[in-house]
Formats: structure tokens, sequence, C-alpha cells
């Protein structure tokens, strides 16, 4: 049984077209908010408002990798799509390569994988034609990690991982882009069958979000744990560390990772021979999904305990 994700958030269902309440009505509201925003900024009052433009850019790539934690990818590509405007319009290649990746991401875990690495190579390309470096290498990091999901061939995992290590040496400003190359080489551990060093490569990147107060990206990180456990026949394992992914889930209350946790809880007991706790798991799951309007995800969940 396979209860991995795919994005480097918690984005707990790859090439889902989630329908949560916020994919029809948020992303309307945000667009018309943001156009006030963009109307507000084109008369700077003094010097120091000429960064206004900057600043709202980088919130909206933060507030867009939240949103796609919690599944709601659509309105993450709104935030990054005016993000992306925004780098472009005052001529930024960081903000353009940063919203450039997690556009990627977001395009991705909706299946739309040939955007995806059309944003992911565009990334690379901006980096170096700026003298390459950290960015350049965390960009070849996030094409590494789509190939690697993306492919078949049996080599490949072993090549990833090997990529990946190279291009960390390069990768040292940036916390969460070294605990984001963890998480790859956790991936490509686990595609190779080497489950307790899968699960080593993620415990680097707990160790970084947990010392970050990055609690979502926590909460993802014992997700996959839970995953190689399971992958492994250890599933009192898998239970415990996705009654930890539970616990932050909890404290930075991501209904969307919740469900999800509950919804894997439920795939263990039910490998595990547990067919009453199974049951329950996918019950509740299922009613955590549709206090969030999803009600395609409550099903699939419902329907595993069939």
């Amino acid at each position: 049984m396979n209860i991995e994700p795919v994005s480097k958030t918690i984005n707990r269902t790859p090439g889902r077209n989630l329908k949560s309440l916020y994919k029809k009505v948020f992303p309307a509201l945000l667009i018309s908010a943001l156009a006030g925003l963009a109307a507000c900024s084109t008369q700077p009052k003094n010097p120091s408002d000429v960064y206004d433009l900057q600043r709202q850019a980088e919130t909206q790539i933060e507030l867009a990798g939240r949103q796609a934690d919690r599944g709601n990818y659509e309105t993450s590509l709104v935030l990054l799509n005016e993000a992306m405007r925004l780098a472009v319009s005052l001529d930024n290649s960081s903000l353009r390569i940063r919203a450039g990746l997690s556009r990627g991401n977001v395009l991705f875990a909706l299946n739309r994988s040939a955007e995806a690495f059309g944003d992911w190579e565009r990334a690379g390309d901006e980096a170096e034609k700026n003298g390459g470096g950290e960015m350049l290498a965390v960009s070849r990091v996030y094409l590494a990690r789509g190939r690697l999901l993306s492919g078949e061939d049996p080599g490949l995992a072993q090549s990833v991982r090997e990529e990946v290590v190279r291009e960390m040496a390069n990768i040292k400003a940036d916390r969460l882009d070294i605990a984001f190359s963890w998480i790859v080489i956790g991936l490509s551990e686990k595609a190779l069958g080497r489950y307790s060093q899968a699960e080593a490569a993620l415990m680097r990147s707990l160790d970084i979000h947990e010392k970050g107060r990055h609690l979502e990206q926590a909460a993802y990180d014992w997700f996959l744990v839970a995953s190689f456990r399971s992958l492994s026949g250890d599933y009192e394992g898998a239970r415990r560390a996705l009654e930890s992914a539970l616990v932050f889930d909890r404290r930075v209350e991501n209904s969307y990772g919740l469900a999800s946790d509950w919804r894997a809880l439920g795939d263990v007991y039910k490998k595990a021979g547990s067919s009453g706790e199974s049951r329950e798991a996918y019950q509740r799951s299922a009613e955590i999904f549709r206090s969030i309007g999803n009600d395609e995800a409550a099903a699939e969940a419902l329907g595993r305990a069939e």
C-alpha cells in the first residue's frame, strides 16, 4: 500500500482536482482584492513604498504554499499566478524563480505535468542566466523530484538520489530547500526499497521543520514516514507516525491534512487486518472531508472500507 503524497508540502492526494469550498468562491474574491492592492501601490507616497510590490509577491508565495498544504490547489495557483505577474513586472529574477518553482509544484499536484516541468525548467534557466549558484541547484532538485515521481525506469531512483546529493552541496542558505532535498532523497530510497534509509532521510527533514516551527511540513514528514513503515510491514510504526502527523495537523488546524491522516490510518489498519479500527478511521476521514466541502474525497474514503 502506498500512502505517499507528491508535493513539497502536504499535498496528500496528488493529481486530484479538489472540490473544496475555497475552489469556487475564494479565487474570485482573491483576484478582486489583489487588483485593489495593485491599484493602491501604483503611486507610492514615499521612496520606501517602491518595495511594496516585492513584499506583496513574497507574501503571496507564502500564502500559496499554505493553501497547497491544505489541498486548495486552485486557490494556490491563483496566488502564484499573481505573484509571477508581479515578479515579471519588477524584473526580479529571484521572485520569478521562487514563484515558478512553487507554481510547478501546484501544477504537478493538479496532474498538469507538462506545465509543471515547463515552470521548473524556466526557473532553472532564469537561475543559470543569473550566475547559477544555489537557486540553480534548487531548480535541479525540483526537476529531479518530478522525474522520479513521473518515471518508470527502475534505474531512475538511483540517478535521482545521486543528483540530489550533488546539488545539496550547493544549497546552504535556505533550510527549507535543504529539507526538501532530504525529502527527495527519502523518496528515492523508498523507490529503491530501502525503507530504513528513506526514513532516516525524512528524519533529517523533520528536524529542520520542527526547529523552524514549520508544523504543516513536519506533519508531511511524519505522513511520509508512515508510508515507508507501512511498505516495510511495520504497521504499528506506521500508526505511531500518523498519530504524530495528526498532532501537528491539529495544532495548525489543517483540516485537509487531518482527513488525509485518518484515511491513511484506515489503510494501515486495513492492511494489518484490524477491520473495525479501519472502518472507524475511514468514517472519521469522511466526516472531516465533508466538513470542508470535499464530498468527493469523503466518498472515496468511505469506499476504501468496502
